[in-house]
C-alpha cells in the first residue's frame, strides 16, 4: 500500500473480527516499531504481545474497558485477537547517555528538558498502528489506568514503563468515537512557518 494510503486509512478501530491475526503479519508489525528511532539509538522500547483470552480480559479491565462498553460501544481490548503493550525504558537513555560517546566536554550526562524516552516510544506506537494498516488489519491504542496493575501482570521490571495497549485485529464496523464530531483543526491553525 502507498504510505499516503497507509496513513489517510488510519484511524483508531475499536471494533474486530474474531479472525486471528497471522503470525508473519504481527512479525512484520513488529520489525517496523523495532525500527523506530530512539536518542542516542539508546533502544529503551520494549513490546509485548498478548493472545491469550485471559490476560487481554485483564488488560481491558486495567485500561477501563468497563467504562467505555457501559457507553455502548465494543470491547475493543478484550476482543481483539492480539493486544501489544508498549513499553519505555528512562534508564536505558540514562545509561547510555552514561558512555563516552555521550558524555559532555565536563564528563557528566546531558540534562534531558524533554522526557525523549516517551518520543521514542510515541513514533514506536504510531509505526504499529500504521504498519497494521500496511498489513490490511486495524488497530487503536488504549491508556492504561493502573500501569503498576499491568507491572504485576505481566512481570515487567520496575525501570520499565508500559505505557498502553495496541489492541490489533480484523477490523469490524465500529461506531465512530463522538470525538470526532470535533473535526480536524485547520491546516492554517496547526502549520507555522519561520514562527509561532
Amino acid at each position: 500500500m502507498d504510505f499516503v494510503q497507509v496513513v489517510r486509512k488510519r484511524r483508531m478501530v475499536r471494533h474486530f473480527t474474531g479472525e486471528p491475526v497471522g503470525n508473519e503479519a504481527l512479525d512484520r508489525i513488529l520489525e517496523l516499531a523495532r525500527r523506530g528511532p530512539s536518542a542516542g539509538f539508546s533502544q529503551g522500547q520494549d513490546f509485548i504481545v498478548i493472545s491469550d483470552a485471559a490476560t487481554r480480559s485483564a488488560l481491558a479491565r486495567l485500561c477501563g474497558e468497563d467504562a467505555y462498553t457501559a457507553k455502548g460501544f465494543h470491547p475493543f481490548i478484550s476482543g481483539a485477537p492480539v493486544l501489544i503493550v508498549p513499553c519505555t525504558n528512562e534508564a536505558a537513555y540514562h545509561r547510555r547517555y552514561r558512555e563516552p560517546d555521550k558524555l559532555r566536554p565536563d564528563g557528566g550526562e546531558i540534562e534531558w528538558p524533554v522526557p525523549y524516552w516517551y518520543m521514542d516510544i510515541g513514533c514506536a506506537v504510531m509505526t504499529l498502528l500504521l504498519g497494521a494498516v500496511n498489513e490490511g488489519l486495524a488497530a487503536a491504542f488504549a491508556g492504561f489506568h493502573d500501569p503498576d496493575g499491568v507491572r504485576d501482570l505481566l512481570g515487567i521490571p520496575e525501570e520499565v514503563v508500559p505505557v498502553g495497549a495496541v489492541p490489533i485485529g480484523h477490523p469490524a464496523p465500529d461506531r465512530p468515537s463522538p470525538s470526532l464530531a470535533r473535526r480536524r483543526r485547520a491546516r492554517a491553525a496547526v502549520i507555522h512557518h519561520g514562527r509561532w
